[in-house]
């Protein structure tokens, strides 16, 4: 090949300029009985109902073999993954998990007309220019604007496909299946990401001259895993990544809004570094736009580390670090500042706390994760924290690829963390010998195997039983995770005064068909209510679907009455705004609302704890947030395995003074018209 041209070679793959409709390979409805093309060795599995993208490790240059890869472009938009359940019903998630589906209506109608059943698919959604290209802007324009009929899904992997985990099977094997199960289709919206018969060198020169950023490379036989992976790579036409918005200069002149942006990203402990400016890619409505988020955000408090240098003081304006831009850039100067930056928009789709700064990599050498915490070694020691870890290559969720080592050595780092939470509770392990996805066992009580570190309380404090398990020290949670223990779940009462409990849990739990903003407008609707009544909530991802309000109050009752006070504050929410919350249990109770579960305050009652992993895939973790930090959380599975350790700091900082806020509970029932059962009948 002397020249490979996107244009010529391939002109309805992915439409490098506008095109007839008849020359478009869009999807088309499926026939009433299309024949599913998935790999009979594929073996079936229930759908998880949460799935991490796998993504690209970003490339100095081709591999030494290209041959060995498959080549496709690269698109300029936004990550989504698609979940049909069972019934054919489809829901549309974000890299990191946030449902969509409903800022996506048409997409969502057009994809439910592909009759899927039990199948993830794996894509980019964008908005075409004049010239057939990805336009970056123009997708952001369609959001803001609530204008999505013209969205386009580029579809180029299915991890699960008609009931089937094609997860190990090759790329080429996975893509081929969803090709068939693609091929003849006419709905515009839909395109498969065709793979190109080219060199990487050749395919990345014609993707600059169509407009694309760049183009993906996956290994002909790599399996679909849920991380950052060396078998998926990108190659850039231009330095682009995204970049957390610290702050703006005033501008100059005629200019109106802002003179430049105050670019950010973390560093491997978490704080966030000042990486220069970026002034140009803006017109007036554009300057408008940002400006006007900007201005919500505004503080006196700089919220770079540390504070930059060479800024003229009185002309900058710091803001929470809440917003991520998009930009293409020159080069990195020998201090790390940006040079020639262009800004492309803002992302909605990536939570600011994981911008990093991205390496480029040697294909061939081992991949460098985005940040210290991003991923784990390829080979998990023998030993975590002094205790020895038998089988600790063996994968123990499929979604991430995360090892029965990479767990150990996480609760070794996190003990300092989750200590604090454990110690003086009676606790109970969520076991999982098969991994996630396999069968769970639940131990509340002590068990014929012994477990260094573990404490066995007084049988009496849990009549008729086994006596309850407490952790003390980091051995005790050491030995447990070595047992296999995914989930840690302590009660609402400590050991020494184990018949008044000193908190109550409040645990969102959304029904079908709940989007995530109706979650954070109830965690705020809790914490109002809260505030009425004289009480203090502290706000917690679940690691799962929800969010945990935790309540300190002071040992004065005991749980029969904290628990029924607990529901008479989920009775009054759900009488007060019935169409946000319900006050009973069960699927069919709350679709479309949210139950708030009381029921985390009875005697033997349990609530995971705060760096709890949680055995669900992905392995969310469950971690204490501010309130203020609220409006950026996209999911109560914010942060997972392969992320948490950009949390260590500020790590328990958001409960600081809960000892300080701790409140009897007379006041609130007062105010609230409960009284005790015990009081009604004295």
């Amino acid at each position: 090949l002397d020249e490979y041209d996107v244009e010529a070679e391939a002109p309805d793959s992915v439409l490098a300029r506008p095109a007839p409709a008849a020359a478009r390979k869009p999807v088309a409805a499926a026939p009433a009985k299309a024949k599913a093309a998935t790999p009979s060795r594929a073996p079936k599995t229930p759908l998880p109902a949460e799935l991490s993208p796998q993504l690209a490790t970003l490339a100095t240059a081709p591999p030494a073999h290209p041959e060995e890869w498959l080549w496709e472009l690269k698109f300029d938009g936004y990550r989504l993954l698609t979940r049909f359940d069972a019934q054919g019903r489809v829901r549309c998630f974000t890299r990191n998990g946030l449902d969509w589906t409903s800022r996506l209506p048409e997409l969502a109608k057009d994809l439910e007309t592909l009759k899927l059943r039990s199948s993830w698919l794996d894509g980019e959604i964008g908005v075409e220019n004049a010239q057939g290209a990805p336009d970056f802007q123009a997708l952001q324009n369609a959001f803001d604007r609530h204008a999505t009929g013209g969205i386009v899904y580029w579809l180029f992997d299915a991890p699960f496909l008609e009931g089937r985990d094609l997860r190990d099977l090759p790329v080429q094997a996975r893509r081929e299946a969803l090709s068939q199960r693609l091929d003849g289709r006419t709905l515009p919206a839909l395109r498969f990401s065709e793979a190109f018969d080219a060199s990487p060198a050749d395919l990345l020169a014609s993707s600059a001259r169509i407009g694309f950023e760049g183009i993906i490379g996956k290994r002909r036989d790599a399996p679909y895993v849920s991380r950052r992976s060396p078998d998926w790579i990108k190659l850039k036409n231009h330095r682009r990544q995204e970049f957390v918005i610290g702050g703006y200069t005033a501008p100059k002149g005629t200019r109106q809004g802002f003179g430049a942006l105050l670019l950010g990203v973390h560093d491997a402990q978490a704080r966030l570094r000042y990486a220069g400016n970026v002034g140009t890619g803006f017109d007036a409505q554009r300057l408008a736009d940002v400006h006007a988020r900007l201005r919500r955000l505004d503080t006196d408090t700089c919220p770079f580390d540390p504070r930059p240098t060479g800024l003229r003081s009185g002309t900058v304006q710091w803001v929470r670090p809440r917003l991520v831009a998009e930009v293409e850039f020159g080069e990195w100067t020998r201090d790390d500042r940006v040079r020639q930056a262009v800004f492309h928009g803002l992302r909605t789709d990536k939570p600011p706390r994981q911008i990093v700064r991205e390496h480029a990599q040697p294909v061939d050498a081992p991949a460098m994760p985005a940040s210290s915490s991003s991923s784990s070694p390829a080979k998990a020691p023998a030993k975590a924290g002094g205790l020895r870890i038998t089988n600790a290559d063996r994968v123990i969720d499929k979604a991430s690829g995360t090892t029965k080592g990479d767990l150990v050595r996480y609760y070794a780092e996190v003990a300092p963390l989750m200590l604090p939470h454990l110690k003086g509770r009676p606790v109970s392990l969520v076991r999982a010998p098969e991994g996630v996805g396999g069968e769970l066992f639940f131990q509340k009580h002590a068990q014929h195997t012994e477990l260094p570190g573990v404490k066995l309380l007084d049988p009496s404090l849990d009549r008729d039983h086994d006596p309850l398990l407490q952790i003390d020290a980091a051995r005790g949670l050491l030995s447990a995770a070595q047992m296999n223990t995914l989930e840690f779940h302590t009660w609402n009462g400590t050991s020494n005064k184990l018949d008044t409990p000193d908190r109550m849990t409040f645990d969102l739990d959304p029904g079908e068909g709940v989007g995530w903003p109706h979650m954070q407008e109830a965690a705020l609707l809790v914490r109002t209510l809260l505030d009425e009544l004289g009480l203090v909530g502290f706000l917690k991802t679940s690691g799962g679907k929800g969010l945990h309000v935790v309540v300190p109050i002071r040992r004065q009752h005991g749980w029969d009455t904290v628990k029924d006070f607990s529901r008479a504050v989920v009775a009054h929410l759900a009488q007060t705004i019935p169409e946000r919350f319900v006050v009973k249990s069960g699927p069919k109770n709350r679709v479309g609302k949210i139950f708030v579960d009381y029921l985390r305050n009875g005697f033997g009652a349990t609530t995971v704890s705060a760096w709890s992993v949680r055995a669900r895939p992905g392995l969310g973790v469950s971690v204490p947030v501010d309130w203020d930090e609220l409006p950026q959380l996209t999911s109560g599975a914010q942060w997972t395995l392969a992320d948490v350790r950009t949390r260590f700091e500020p790590g328990n900082a958001p409960w600081d003074g809960m000892e300080r806020a701790r409140k009897g509970l007379a006041g609130p029932m007062k105010v609230l018209g409960f009284t005790p059962e015990d009081a009604k009948h004295s």
